[in-house]
């Protein structure tokens, strides 16, 4: 530690940084931050920044307000969209109470009880995410809905297009972060791109998705465009998600692979993902914390509304790849139903909670679901003891609070604060009167 921060130091110096962000998150997900002079980074290591944290969603009551954002070295980089005629830089931090005690309800924290737990076990999870999002005109159209910068599809080559040159640049800017970048292309909406950031640690991978998305926003206001993580922005067109492929490693070894098992999936993976398809309608409400998110897991497309898992089947919730057989470093599973706005460090939290669940009690995986579970007719899928998930927010939150797992993960405080605001949201929802039922109903009833 001692070391990192002497180089955060030294690069401030060395490069002419004019200011730092200290960066970190609300519990709805939402990045929040603070410049600091450069002269103040080094009291930030020792002391903290103090601040209001009654001010901030979901962080404390108002007699409990103060907070301290300790920056973590490890994270530090250059923000490029700055430039060199004033440097900025970045760290993440990691929210204390002032006795120097983890903030409960700080998301980081949150993942990281959860990560402590996976560690006590020998155990440290890996994260690989996809994901997508639309490139939209920076203006609505005259009824005041978006409209994409393309009309191309999936893997689509489009010469001259605007998104060739943004994903570029995005993926450039990610690599100056630091933030390795596996693949980049065109997704099967119009407008709609993916970017497929490599596997790193599940804390790493949380930080570096909360800065992927504001990169792409950075991105898209220099090229005059806007971009959007909403699950589902287009009512005809496909919503976009965040597939999320994990594992645990051991060590250097990959505890989900073993060469002998049905897809080389070891005993450990097995219950591992029984975990999650056991608790998977408990944690929906925060890997798909939006009103919106549902009209994606509804909406068709290759969503996965079902409890199932399956190899090859992409509408399966749970897919077990196999794109290198044999090499035991890529055996993982695919977790389908993971929004792109949503709260990485909590999404991650409850996902790595319900597999060891599985693993602590050894749940037994399921039938895999070998057919496309939206074919199937409702009579098939119950006798195939396909379960849905929610339907709505509104049921999402019902089914979250009674689960006793969730609660213990997010703790007390984040778990009150979450469930409160999340029914204000649906309950906001709900009273709309949108233009459809205007248009069906106004003169006809």
């Amino acid at each position: 530690m001692t070391k990192q921060r002497d180089f955060v130091l030294r690069t401030i110096e060395e490069r002419g940084v004019r200011f730092v962000r200290l960066w970190f998150t609300d519990i709805g997900g939402g990045l929040k931050s603070v410049a600091l002079a450069p002269t103040e980074v080094e009291s930030a290591f020792t002391e903290g920044i103090g601040f209001d944290g009654s001010a901030i969603e979901g962080r404390t009551r108002a007699f409990e307000s103060d907070f301290l954002a300790v920056p973590d070295p490890s994270t530090f980089q250059l923000l490029p969209w700055r430039g060199e005629i004033e440097p900025t830089g970045r760290m993440f931090c990691d929210l204390l109470t002032p006795n120097g005690e983890a903030a409960v309800s700080d998301p980081r924290q949150v993942l990281k009880r959860q990560l402590e737990r996976a560690s006590e076990k020998g155990f440290t999870l890996y994260a690989h995410p996809e994901i997508e999002f639309y490139l939209l005109e920076k203006e609505l159209d005259a009824n005041g809905v978006p409209i994409p910068v393309d009309g191309a599809g999936f893997f689509d080559n489009v010469p001259g297009g605007l998104a060739h040159d943004f994903r570029r640049a995005s993926v450039a800017m990610l690599e100056d972060l630091g933030i390795a970048v596996e693949f980049s292309h065109h997704e099967g909406g119009p407008g709609q791109n993916e970017i497929d950031l490599r596997y790193t640690d599940a804390l790493t991978m949380a930080d570096n998705i909360m800065t992927f998305r504001t990169v792409i926003k950075e991105v898209a206001i220099a090229q005059g465009v806007r971009a959007t993580f909403m699950p589902k922005p287009f009512r005809d067109q496909p919503g976009s998600g965040m597939h999320t492929h994990l594992s645990l490693f051991e060590g250097d070894q990959n505890a989900f692979f073993d060469p002998g098992a049905k897809y080389q999936l070891s005993i450990i993976g097995r219950r591992f993902m029984a975990g999650i398809l056991e608790h998977a309608a408990e944690i929906t409400a925060v890997t798909n914390q939006f009103v919106n998110s549902y009209k994606r897991l509804w909406g068709g497309g290759e969503a996965p509304p079902y409890i199932s898992w399956g190899h090859l089947n992409h509408s399966a919730l749970i897919r077990v790849p196999m794109y290198k057989p044999g090499k035991g470093g890529s055996a993982r599973i695919e977790y389908r139903a993971l929004d792109p706005a949503a709260n990485p460090y909590l999404a991650y939290a409850v996902l790595l909670a319900a597999g060891l669940k599985g693993i602590e009690e050894e749940y037994e995986l399921p039938p895999e679901a070998e057919e496309n579970v939206w074919d199937l007719s409702r009579a098939e899928r119950r006798a195939l003891g396909l379960t849905p998930l929610p339907g709505s927010l509104g049921e999402a939150l019902q089914v979250m609070e009674r689960s006793e797992l969730v609660a213990e993960t997010l703790g007390e405080q984040a778990f009150a604060y979450f469930l409160r605001e999340k029914r204000r949201e649906n309950e906001e929802y709900r009273s709309q009167v949108t233009k459809w039922e205007l248009e069906q109903n106004l003169d006809r009833l």
